[in-house]
Order: structure tokens, then sequence, then C-alpha cells
């Protein structure tokens, strides 16, 4: 049995269930053609129910060791590799190699529109459930993941800890977000193109805007890589 096709057996599997549901009538067609990128990447944002109910989000904290965003706060994923048969693959086989996350053990519900990563990176989230939390235990690959830990989804929505700052990038004016957050008496903070992927999953999920004000730049907008393609 696949990853898209594993069932969601366990405890508190309801939730995932209707979830599951909810995310079916919502799939995105397939995406779209990556020309005129150099790389394509994607993301897992792999969400599992908690102890009390609430769902939560697995994120990394990239080794300082690392050429690219060391030291900060990312979902899991990577670069598209031969072999990969589509984005979902991307996604499931980078978490794999990062934090040890068997791909048997995720169900893909859908994949978000395409958001830019760098100029010349498209990069693609995935949204998978996680129906049993205990049955994965984390092997973080050092070279590459300094630390392992997880969120509640619904935080990216609130306005506590969480702030909003003015910036620009390439003349372009906009709103960059940042939530605090510590687990295991460790302080994380969770900004820039992981914050808006979190942002746009939480806002499908709980089917309502964010507290504080978003203003995205267009390399972060939903379908700005379809756009760009055009152009």
């Amino acid at each position: 049995m696949g990853s898209n096709e594993v069932g969601l057996s366990g405890a508190g599997s309801r939730r995932l269930e209707t979830l599951a549901r909810h995310f079916r009538p919502h799939k995105p067609p397939p995406p779209q053609d990556a020309a005129g990128f150099s790389r394509r990447a994607a993301v897992l944002v792999c969400l599992f129910e908690g102890e009390h109910g609430d769902l939560r989000v697995i994120l990394t904290k990239q080794a300082s060791t690392i050429s690219s965003y060391s030291g900060e706060v990312s979902l899991p994923g990577g670069k598209v590799e031969e072999g990969d048969a589509d984005y979902v693959d991307t996604a499931l086989r980078e978490a794999k190699e990062e934090i040890g996350l068997d791909p048997s053990q995720v169900t893909v519900v859908t994949v978000l529109e395409h958001f830019f990563v760098q100029s010349d990176v498209l990069g693609v989230p995935v949204i998978g459930l996680l129906s049993n939390k205990k049955a994965f235990n984390p092997a973080p690959n050092t070279a590459e993941v300094e630390a392992i830990f997880d969120a509640p989804l619904e935080m990216f929505l609130e306005d506590e800890n969480r702030r909003a700052e003015e910036a620009e990038w390439q003349g372009e004016e906009f709103i960059c977000n940042f939530s605090d957050f510590k687990a295991d008496n460790k302080n994380y903070v969770i900004w820039a193109l992981t914050a808006v992927i979190l942002i746009t999953a939480a806002s499908l999920v709980y089917q309502r805007p964010p507290a504080l004000p978003e203003r995205r730049p267009k390399i972060w907008s939903r379908g700005a890589a379809r756009q760009a393609s055009m152009l």
C-alpha cells in the first residue's frame, strides 16, 4: 500500500480521516511545467494529532554547518532528484533522509500551488498526515538537521507570540511574519517562506485567515510560478 493510500488507523484517527476528506475536493491539478526554473524542490507539511487533540506539524532546525539557511527553522524537504516520480516522491524521500520518517506512515492529502524558494528554484509544499505519531522514531541526519520538534498548526493563525515587520526585497515592500516558539527548553523563530507555507496550510485546514495582516512578496504568492512561466 503506497503513501497515498495508507489507511489512517490508530488512536485519534477520526479527526485525521475528516481532514483527509476535507482536502480531497480541494486537491489542485498536477504541478504545471517547471520550464524556466533551473531547480525544483518540495517540502513536507506533516500533520498529526497531539495528545490534547490539537493538530501539530513537524519542523526541523537546520544544522549550522550547511551552506544555505543554516540554523533556520524549516520543513523537511529538498531538491527534486533524478528518479523522483513527482513532488510527493521528493518530499517523502527528503523527509526520510533528513528525519527518518518512513513514507509508508504518511498519507498525502494535497499538494499546494507553487511557491518560489529562490529566483531560480520552484518550491512545492506537500501536505501529509501522520496517523500514529508514536510509531515515528525521529532519526535526524546530523549533517543537515540540528533538531526536530513539532508545533501546533493553529498558532500560525493567531497573534500570540507572533509579530509582523515591514520588509523590502528587490524594491518590493512586504510584511514578514515571525512566530516565536519554545520546545524542549529551546527557543525557535519560524519566519520567511516556512511561515508563509504554514500560514497557508493552517488557513486551509481551519478555514479562516490569520489574525495578523499578510502582504507577501510576489515570489511567495500562490500561483506565482505559473505567472512567471508565462512571462
